[in-house]
C-alpha cells in the first residue's frame, strides 16, 4: 500500500478554499495542491507521496503558501525580472541590428578597395575579383540572415513574456493567489530557460571585414592565385562606439543600514541590485547579508552567516552567491516570501574576494593567491588566470557578455580580460580602484578612495575615464540602478558618520 501522505513539520493549513484545477502531468486524473522548493515542481498528492515525501523534500500547500503573493516583494521581483528579461533581448536585438550594419559597411568597404586595386592591374584579375566579391556577398546574407533568425526569435521570446506578464498583472488585479503563484513560478521557470536559448542564440560571432592587398601581385601576376584576403575581427557591444556622457548629479540623501542585531559598524563591501526597489549588501563587519527596500529606505530582512562575507552577485531572480574569503567558500542564498535562506556552499581554491554571475558562469577573484578563476554552477574550474604580472589584489570583478574586468588596488589599474583569459585593455588613471559596477551602455562605474575620493566612469574598453562623483568619504562598494540613474555606493572611512549608510546620487 502507498505510504499516506507526510507534510513538513513547518506545513500548516489555512482553511482556504481549494480553487486549484490544473491537472498533473504525470497524473492527469489528480489535481496539482503542492510546491516543492527543492525541485521548484508542482505536485499532485501522488508526486508527493511517491517521489517528494517530507523526509528528503520541503513541500508546501499551494493554498497555504500563496497567501500573502498578492502585491507580494516576490510577485514585485518576478514581474520586474520578466519586463528586464525583454527589455534584454530588445536591447540584443538593436545591438546585433547595429554590429550587422558595421559588418555589412565593412565589407563594403572592403569591396571598394578591391575594386580600386583591381583598377591596376590587367583582366586576369576578373576571375580573382569575382570569387572574392561572392565570397563577401556569401558573408553578407550569413549575417543578414542571422540578424533575420535573432530579430524573430528575440519577437517571439518578448512577445511570450509580455503575454506572461499581462496575465501576471490581471491575476494580481483579480486577487487569484493561487493562479498567479503558479504563474509566477511558470514565468520564473520559463526566464531560465531562456537563458540556455539565448546561449545558442547569441553564440554566433559577426565578423568586421578588411581587405588586405596583395601587393606582389603586381609584379608577379602570372605566379599568384588569389586578389588578397578577407580579414575577421569579432564585433561585440563593447566595439560599438561609447562616448562616456557628461552627466550632472544631485545627492539623494542615503539609507541608514545598521540594525538592532549589529553588534558593530557596518561596513558594505558587496551589493547588488534584484530590482530598482530591491537592493541586496554585504555587510562584512557584521557577518551579514541584509535585503534593502530602496522605496522605504529600509532594511526589511537580514541573513546572519558563518563568516565574512564580501562580494555579492545575482545568480537569478530569487538566487545570490556571496564569498566568503576566510572560509574559501562561496555561499548561496536564495530569496522566498521576502526572506533570505541560506542554502549549500562551494569550496573554492584561496581567499575568494570578488564575485560576478553571468550566463551559467562565475569569475572569481582571489588575493591569496593572486588569480581569477571562471567556474561553471557545479564549481567546477573552466578557467584559471595567473595574476603574474598582472595583479597584485584584485579585489572585485564584474563581466559581461565579452568582457571581464578586475579592479586591482595592487596594481592601481581596471584590467579587462576576454573569456578565455587574455589581457585586452587596462586603465592605470586611478590610485586605489575597488567596487565596480556596469551600466547598461557597456560603461564602468568604479570608487576610487583613498586620497582621490571619486567614483569615475569608465569606457567599455578601458580607454577613457570621467570623474562622475568627487570629494566623497571613501567610496568602497557600487551598484548602478539603470531604471532610475541612480548610483548607491558605501563608505569605508571607519566613521559611523558614513560606513551605517547606504550613500544614493542621481546622475542624468
Amino acid at each position: 500500500m502507498p505510504k499516506v501522505l507526510q507534510q513538513p513539520s513547518t506545513y500548516i493549513h489555512t482553511g482556504l478554499s481549494d480553487d486549484l484545477t490544473l491537472s498533473c502531468s504525470k497524473h492527469p486524473k489528480e489535481m496539482i495542491k503542492f510546491y516543492c522548493y527543492d525541485h521548484t515542481e508542482f505536485l499532485c498528492s501522488v508526486c508527493v507521496t511517491l517521489l517528494h515525501q517530507a523526509t528528503s523534500c520541503k513541500v508546501n500547500y499551494i493554498s497555504d503558501i500563496s497567501v500573502d503573493i498578492i502585491d507580494s516583494k516576490e510577485y514585485q521581483v518576478i514581474l520586474n525580472a520578466v519586463k528586464n528579461t525583454c527589455d534584454q533581448f530588445q536591447q540584443k536585438v538593436e545591438d546585433v541590428k547595429k554590429m550587422t550594419y558595421i559588418s555589412n559597411s565593412s565589407l563594403k568597404d572592403a569591396l571598394a578597395a578591391i575594386k580600386k586595386f583591381r583598377q591596376e592591374i590587367n583582366q586576369r584579375l576578373d576571375e580573382f575579383e569575382r570569387q572574392a566579391g561572392d565570397a563577401a556577398k556569401v558573408m553578407e546574407q550569413e549575417n543578414n540572415k542571422h540578424l533575420k533568425a535573432v530579430k524573430t526569435t528575440c519577437e517571439d521570446i518578448t512577445k511570450s513574456l509580455k503575454v506572461s506578464s499581462d496575465k501576471i498583472k490581471q491575476l494580481n488585479t483579480s486577487k487569484e493567489a493561487h493562479k498567479l503563484f503558479m504563474e509566477l513560478k511558470l514565468a520564473e521557470k520559463t526566464m531560465k530557460d531562456m537563458e540556455e536559448k539565448e546561449l545558442k542564440l547569441f553564440s554566433y560571432d559577426i565578423k568586421e571585414h578588411n581587405f588586405k592587398a596583395n601587393v606582389a601581385i603586381l609584379k608577379k601576376l602570372k605566379a599568384e592565385n588569389f586578389l588578397g584576403t578577407l580579414t575577421q575581427r569579432t564585433l561585440n557591444k563593447e566595439a560599438l562606439p561609447i562616448q562616456i556622457k557628461s552627466r550632472q548629479s544631485s545627492h539623494k540623501g542615503g539609507i541608514h543600514v545598521k540594525t538592532a542585531q549589529d553588534e558593530f559598524r557596518c561596513w558594505i563591501t558587496g551589493m547588488t541590485l534584484l530590482t530598482p526597489d530591491l537592493l541586496i549588501i554585504t555587510d562584512y563587519n557584521n557577518n551579514a547579508v541584509k535585503m534593502v527596500d530602496t522605496s522605504s529606505q529600509s532594511v526589511f530582512d537580514q541573513l546572519q552567516l558563518d563568516d565574512k562575507p564580501w562580494d555579492i552577485t545575482t545568480v537569478i531572480s530569487t538566487e545570490l552567491a556571496v564569498t566568503l574569503p576566510d572560509k574559501r567558500a562561496i555561499q548561496f542564498i536564495s530569496i522566498s516570501s521576502n526572506k533570505l535562506i541560506k542554502k549549500h556552499t562551494m569550496k573554492a581554491d584561496g581567499e575568494c574576494n570578488g564575485i560576478s554571475y553571468y550566463q551559467g558562469k562565475f569569475v572569481v577573484s582571489f588575493v591569496y593567491p593572486t588569480i581569477l578563476q571562471i567556474l561553471d554552477m557545479n564549481g567546477t574550474i573552466l578557467t584559471t588566470i595567473d595574476g603574474k604580472n598582472i595583479f597584485r589584489h584584485p579585489h572585485y570583478v564584474t563581466c559581461n557578455r565579452t568582457s571581464i574586468y578586475a579592479s586591482d588596488r595592487g596594481m592601481k589599474t581596471v584590467t579587462r580580460l576576454n573569456w578565455q583569459g587574455n589581457v585586452i585593455d587596462s586603465y592605470s588613471g586611478m590610485r586605489y580602484p575597488m567596487g565596480m559596477s556596469l551600466s547598461d551602455d557597456g560603461t564602468v562605474f568604479v570608487c576610487d578612495p583613498g586620497r582621490r575620493n571619486v567614483i569615475k566612469e569608465l569606457s567599455g574598453d578601458c580607454s577613457t575615464g570621467k570623474k562622475v562623483l568627487k570629494h566623497l568619504k571613501s567610496p568602497y562598494a557600487v551598484c548602478w540602478c539603470e531604471e532610475t540613474k541612480k548610483l548607491y555606493f558605501s563608505a569605508g572611512q571607519a566613521d559611523e558618520k558614513y560606513d551605517n549608510f547606504l550613500h544614493i546620487y542621481k546622475l542624468s
